[in-house]
């Protein structure tokens, strides 16, 4: 017999707006992530799992105990359940053994669904941490002004994708129609070089110094973490689950209006059909010289003629 799966169903109010919360949007929420370690950690790795807890905060949630018995390239229906369980569409997973030292893994969902996959080599040596670099840092939940260097960027296709992971990683709000410029306070970039394949990631805090202008100087000082990672394995999306993905709903597109269009300058044209025009029933100003029935020059000619004749019979 088949056991069919029992639906619990809420029994408070805070279980309520909890799956309330939790339903598909139009537009939705913040995509959060989920930071697990694996069963062999080293304390670099915890660090690195935690610098980036700190960058993702407050959309961030963090597995404090080992998980054993996760291989995500061979098997993620466990890395799937935590992640429904926890309401996150992102990942970071770390583990370190001999095999492959220093690991980071990571990976985003799409409907619970492991989307694309991505591992990663940390350079131990030169890595450096949030706490490492002491100076004023970013404050939690700003959204971050994302650069990236590399011609691979935009010319190969596994390459375009991890560009696109970084994006949907680190972006933060998506429903936001205006940014205060006030409020960037931190820079990410990404640099791949071409010869190596070696990615390199720095993290930098904007500070606006008085240049004498309107526009004031900008200052770029490190931060952290200070990573150079090197790419080991992929697992993308097929092109059809990804096309499925990029899909948006009907009621988010903007509807088209009829005869409105925009020029180059984003001035916003519209277009009037109207009728023919009579221009003789045409409204103007009460003027002497525009009155239709004016008397012309041989008119007057002849009544001045006449009021002369009359005068000299007189």
């Amino acid at each position: 017999m088949v056991k069919l799966q029992r639906i619990q169903r809420p029994k408070t109010q805070r279980g309520k707006r909890a799956l309330k919360e939790r339903e598909p949007k139009l537009i939705e929420n913040a995509r959060s992530s989920l930071c697990i370690r694996g069963n062999k950690t080293n304390n670099i790795m915890k660090i690195l799992l935690k610098d980036i807890h700190l960058l993702k905060s407050p959309y961030s949630k963090m597995y404090q105990k080992k998980n054993p018995d996760i291989f995500p390239f061979e098997n993620t229906s466990k890395l799937e359940w935590y992640c429904q369980k926890s309401d996150c569409s992102l990942l970071a997973y770390v583990t370190h053994s001999k095999k492959r030292p220093n690991n980071l893994v990571l990976a985003r969902l799409h409907n619970h669904i492991v989307m694309d996959m991505f591992e990663f080599e940390l350079n131990s040596q030169t890595f450096r941490s949030l706490d490492d670099f002491k100076c004023v840092k970013f404050a939690p939940g700003n959204k971050p002004c994302l650069i990236f260097h590399g011609e691979l960027f935009d010319s190969e296709a596994e390459y375009k994708r991890l560009k696109c992971f970084f994006t949907d990683f680190f972006r933060g709000e998506t429903n936001m129609k205006e940014i205060d410029l006030n409020g960037l306070e931190h820079v990410i970039t990404f640099t791949l070089d071409i010869q190596t394949k070696l990615l390199t990631i720095r993290v930098f805090h904007i500070e606006l110094k008085k240049s004498g202008h309107r526009i004031p100087r900008i200052e770029l000082n490190e931060i952290g973490p200070h990573l150079d990672l090197t790419i080991r394995r992929t697992k993308l999306a097929s092109d059809d689950f990804y096309k499925k993905t990029l899909k948006r709903p009907d009621a988010i597109k903007a509807k088209k209006v009829k005869n409105v269009s925009t020029n180059e300058l984003g001035t916003k044209m519209g277009r009037i059909h109207m009728e023919k025009q009579d221009f003789n029933q045409l409204q103007t100003r009460k003027m002497k010289g525009l009155k239709r029935n004016l008397p012309t020059d041989d008119d007057q000619t002849q009544e001045k003629r006449k009021k002369i004749d009359q005068t000299n019979k007189e």
